[in-house]
């Protein structure tokens, strides 16, 4: 029986304490799934109810599910390895130390500020990431930063020679029969983000350089439903072997950490976190939306939890302490 009740009770407070219009989740569980909605879709400019087959903009969650899914892929067939240095794919990128897996583990050293980032074109914008400066903080450091998959996107372009969200959808979703995973949804299916420029956000990314980037963007822009996402998760736990477009040997790969002792844990894309009691690595990934994913392949349980903490006003920081809450009473239900 699926009992994560401390958990619950944090996510639905969310609700009734206001610092969420609503959610949709799911705790996995083996065989068992739970899964409930609450709340509303929208409170402005009008209240709207929240639907469970409602699609939510992923946010970062586009990096491991889209970016990093087209690589892997291209890894367990044995044509990338991740010691290709980014060079050889993007010339105009002039650091030859910095390997594809620095930018998979975020542990690049790639860092520094874009003068009027937001005004700038599509090109503009890629070239001035790609002549962002590699800094000491390069295999030091687990600095995590959009860049480091936008990057990995132009790495895929160079390779299939279409945009990396082309790419996803003939590699990754397609493939895996995902109807409601998309790059470009139906707006009135999404659930709204944030007020941007007088205009609510609906069916449109929330992240300014996905909506700048278009399909070229490598860290942002996925959308996608509670019962697709669902169906990614059991991928990864090891309850649908077939789902995901390579091996099951490559999926345990991710939950080990990546990055050397001295440097904070990071597996190839996700965030990891161990378990309370043996200590053993869970993988996890947020999105700046209001988005979840917490997975455990050794307990074959996980916890999707999406909402949208952004609407309407977007800046929402205690989410932030809640959601890390959320995290930790998880962890502590999931080792009992």
């Amino acid at each position: 029986m699926i009992d994560y009740s401390t958990t619950q009770h944090l996510i639905e407070s969310m609700v009734s304490k206001r610092i969420v219009p609503g959610v949709n989740y799911a705790f996995i569980k083996k065989s068992q799934v739970f899964t409930s909605t609450i709340g509303f879709a929208s409170i402005y400019p009008e209240v709207t109810q929240l639907s469970p087959f409602a699609e939510y903009d992923l946010a970062s969650l586009t990096k491991v599910l889209a970016t990093e899914n087209i690589l892997l892929k291209l890894y367990d067939k044995g044509k990338l390895n991740f010691n290709e240095p980014v060079s050889k794919f993007i010339p105009e990128f002039k650091n030859s130390k910095v390997r594809l897996f620095h930018l998979l583990t975020h542990t690049s050293g790639i860092r520094g500020w874009i003068e009027n980032r937001d005004k700038l074109n599509h090109d503009e914008l890629l070239q001035a990431l790609i002549n962002l400066p590699v800094t000491d903080e390069f295999e030091t450091k687990m600095r995590y930063a959009d860049t480091n998959f936008i990057l990995l996107g132009l790495v895929i372009k160079n390779i299939f020679n279409k945009s990396v969200q082309e790419v996803a959808m003939e590699e990754v979703f397609n493939p895996m029969h995902l109807s409601h995973t998309s790059f470009n949804p139906n707006p009135q299916f999404c659930v709204p983000t944030a007020l941007v420029d007088g205009k609510v956000l609906q069916g449109t990314p929330h992240d300014p350089k996905a909506r700048q980037l278009g399909s070229d963007c490598g860290s942002a822009g996925l959308f996608s439903t509670m019962d697709d996402l669902i169906n990614i998760s059991k991928g990864y736990l090891g309850l649908n072997r077939n789902i995901l477009p390579y091996s099951q040997d490559v999926v345990e790969q991710l939950f080990d950490n990546k990055n050397p002792k001295n440097v904070k844990p990071r597996s190839w894309g996700w965030d990891l976190r161990f378990d309370p009691e043996y200590n053993y690595p869970i993988i996890l990934h947020t999105g700046f939306t209001g988005t979840l994913l917490i997975l455990d392949r050794v307990k074959q349980s996980g916890l999707v939890l999406l909402t949208n903490r952004v609407h309407p006003t977007g800046h929402n920081l205690i989410f932030l302490a809640m959601r890390e809450k959320i995290i930790q009473s998880f962890l502590k239900e999931n080792s009992k």
